[in-house]
């Protein structure tokens, strides 16, 4: 099984192995899945841009004929040099032209990347990718504080900038959700510091959004606090965004985990304000008292429940792609209606 974890994950995209020209990057984190895939493509091709060089399909398109993906794959370049092509999934099914390549030995000179959201174990495309000898299957999950410590030093180092303690802390709350926003208001934050030296607390507030849930905190602790109207107003924004709805499912999923746990620790005893200052990504201030809400309005068996109904709907969602919004809000008012009746 070819599914690569930790460390395996960067000496794999550092010095990619040609004998797995498949490769299947999947997860939450659809920054860096799309980060991970540009650095893929561009050690793929020597031009990005040539579209001989670089071919992009659509999954839902491909999956009315898979066998184009294969076709593509062993197409000879008109004037040689490598080619890569580079696949965004959607909803449908196109694994079947996956499984062929990946029966194909006679892949030369080609790299196939294919861009996912989250998918289960049991998921085609991904048990495919896992099990042949020529793929590898890399997650794609939200940076842990060892990642985002990384993260935080290599873009301030390239800017010859130091971080001051406390700006530290503050900065580690509103990063996190998604690799490309953190970068992006990395970046930010660099060139707005540019010359100073070091960088304060009062930069990073003046500077850096909260990129930790991409702004999604509004809608999904109005969810489990059982603000309906909140949910419907930045819901809907966030459509206007060009968000996509999966992405405010999977935040949703995430936080009711989180909760599910913490009300298990505090039925075991653990003080509610503990749970509230402990883990990691620390719960931002301005978050605590939806939260402190929500965990007085669940119980871990009704949590479970919630767990369950998101997860039913981020399906559906995969299999309904154009009702996804529709199915993403209705979930989430569900949840907020279910919050009021706290029995």
């Amino acid at each position: 099984m070819v599914a690569l974890r930790g460390k395996e994950i960067d000496s794999f995209l550092a010095r990619p192995d040609a004998g797995r020209p498949i490769i299947l990057l999947y997860g939450p984190d659809l920054g860096l899945v799309r980060e991970r895939a540009d650095a893929l493509m561009a050690s793929a091709v020597d031009d990005p841009n040539d579209p001989f060089s670089l071919v992009r399909l659509d999954g839902d398109e491909l999956a009315a004929e898979p066998s184009r993906l294969v076709d593509e794959a062993m197409t000879v370049p008109l004037f040689g040099g490598r080619r890569a092509i580079r696949v965004r999934a959607g909803s449908r099914n196109f694994s079947s032209g996956v499984e062929t390549l990946t029966e194909t030995t006679a892949l030369r000179d080609c790299r196939i990347v294919i861009e996912a959201g989250e998918l289960r174990p049991e998921s085609p495309l991904r048990k495919i990718c896992e099990r042949a000898k020529n793929a590898v299957a890399i997650g794609c999950y939200p940076d842990t504080e060892r990642d985002l410590t990384k993260l935080i030093e290599d873009e301030l180092r390239a800017s010859n900038l130091r971080l001051a303690q406390d700006a530290r802390a503050v900065l580690m709350s509103l990063l996190g959700g998604d690799r490309m926003a953190s970068r992006n208001e990395l970046r930010k934050l660099a060139l707005f510091a540019h010359g100073k030296g070091e960088i304060t607390l009062e930069d990073v507030m003046t500077v850096v959004s909260d990129a930790s849930e991409l702004k999604l905190d509004p809608i999904v602790d109005g969810a489990f606090a059982g603000n309906a109207a909140l949910v419907e107003s930045e819901f809907t924004k966030a459509m206007v965004a060009g968000t996509y709805p999966g992405v405010i499912i999977s935040a949703a999923q995430r936080q009711a985990a989180w909760l599910h746990k913490s009300a298990l620790a505090i039925a075991d005893g653990t003080p509610a304000s503990a749970v509230l200052e402990g883990g990691f990504p620390r719960l931002h201030f301005s978050r605590k008292p939806a939260v402190e809400i929500a965990l007085r309005n669940f119980t871990p068996p009704r949590l479970v429940n919630v767990i369950d109904q998101l997860a039913t709907a981020a399906l559906d969602m995969r299999k309904q792609a154009s009702l996804a919004a529709v199915i993403a809000q209705r979930a989430l008012l569900s949840i907020a209606a279910n919050a009021k009746r706290r029995g």
